[in-house]
């Protein structure tokens, strides 16, 4: 392991660059902003009610990533209320869509008028682009378990902003390493034309060159094309030895376009957009294609919770995947535990807490359970938070600086498992 520094309507009350092809752990330094300011005095008892709405993809290209992050703040949710410890926390669940359909146009500005105090969400740095103004325009955080772009982190947000996920300046790093480690020495990449894509192809890119690699073709698709043959004829009449396709859902008719003009199914790399249990959604064989996912390895106990929370909250259909469940239950724990130390639950104060309750202050005593961290609150002493998406400990700009790339290779059926 490789260390590396870098600056449905419902409320719930209750109860690398690799030096081997590994995951990478991010630890480390400041960006630029406020936050981090001492926790209020103790109190004997505390009684705040937060309120929080999600814009989380129940549609659109990123709806497999919604039932993990939603049972990820469900959770987070029930255990927070369930331990009494002076913070309730209610939750109205919201479709943030896409930036195709929209959904976040109707889901934002009913949050806001509900007067919650932050927006969980979006899972795609597209769509929060397209209203975190509004949201830091009315005084409210906006905080994302899944946001990678790079650009939230000189954002104008007036502190509002937090994110649990890494910039894909690190997933770009993993990626690019691991397919020169891999023995590629040509690389082909098809990328989606947004604020995700771009950021991930930049520094993939630029990573990969580095190794001594270099990218023999790259294209564009925008969101919405269905047709990609232009784009796959040009990338493999370049040759390349793998072919990274950075994007969604419409990956599952983007590689068999490749695949079917002769481009082997096991020299594909994706990325967290696109590194789902495809199974009989992708219609040709990817066995030994690979891809990156932020987040460590998730423990036995929190997926058997997340699963149970799931069943009870959602459809009833099971939990398929537990994409960023971690980081979403991570965002509602820090955000009670900066209320709580905060003892208060006006947005501005919270977010001047949420570095400190990280960790990213360096003086708090490490916590790893919401129960556990608020009873050192309640104390009068500073916790710091370290969670299921890792230690986090935020820099001045919100972002993590602690953080873990997984790498995960298709076997049999299309279906990922984690070799790293």
């Amino acid at each position: 392991m490789s260390v590396f520094t870098r600056s449905r309507k419902t409320t719930v009350l209750g109860g690398i660059a690799l030096a081997g092809a590994s995951a990478l752990v991010l630890a480390g330094c400041a960006g630029g902003g406020t936050g981090g300011e001492t926790s209020a005095p103790p109190t004997e008892e505390r009684d705040l009610t937060l309120s929080i709405g999600t814009v989380l993809p129940q549609t659109g290209a990123l709806a497999f990533l919604g039932p993990p992050e939603e049972a990820g703040v469900g959770l987070a949710v029930a255990e927070i209320n369930d331990a009494a410890k002076g913070v309730t926390v209610e939750v109205e669940y919201g479709d943030s869509g896409d930036p195709d359909n929209k959904a976040f146009e109707t889901t934002v500005p009913r949050l806001l008028g509900n007067g919650v105090q932050a927006l969980i969400g979006a899972a795609s740095s597209g769509v929060t682009k397209l209203f975190l103004d509004q949201a830091v325009g009315a005084g409210v955080i906006t905080f994302s378990p899944a946001n990678t772009s790079p650009d939230f982190t000189t954002w104008d947000d007036n502190n509002l902003y937090w994110r649990t996920a890494p910039s894909d300046l690190l997933q770009g790093e993993v990626l690019g390493n691991l397919i020169a480690e891999d023995g590629a020495s040509t690389l082909g990449i098809l990328y989606l034309n947004d604020a995700y894509g771009t950021g991930l192809e930049a520094a993939l890119t630029e990573t990969f060159e580095a190794t001594g690699g270099e990218v023999v073709a790259s294209e564009s698709y925008n969101a919405g094309d269905t047709n990609f043959s232009a784009q796959v004829s040009s990338i493999l009449a370049q040759n390349p030895d793998a072919i990274s396709v950075i994007g969604f859902e419409e990956t599952s008719t983007i590689v068999p376009s490749f695949v079917n003009s002769g481009f082997p199914g096991d020299k594909f790399y994706f990325t967290d957009g696109n590194t789902s249990q495809w199974g009989d959604s992708m219609p040709v064989d990817i066995a030994g294609s690979k891809g990156t996912q932020p987040g460590p390895v998730l423990a036995d106990d929190f997926q058997e919770r997340l699963s149970a929370q799931w069943l009870e909250q959602g459809d009833g259909t099971p939990l398929a995947d537990f994409n960023y469940a971690g980081e979403s239950y991570d965002a509602v724990v820090l955000l009670a535990l900066a209320s709580l130390a905060a003892n208060s639950t006006d947005p501005a104060d919270i977010a001047a807490s949420l570095q400190e309750v990280s960790g990213g202050s360096g003086e708090g005593e490490k916590c790893d359970t919401f129960e556990a961290c608020a009873d050192i609150i309640l104390a009068g002493d500073i916790a710091d938070y370290d969670g299921y998406s890792g230690g986090v400990a935020f820099d001045d700009a919100g972002d993590p600086t602690e953080a873990t790339i997984g790498i995960f290779e298709y076997g049999e059926g299309n279906m990922h498992t984690r070799i790293n």
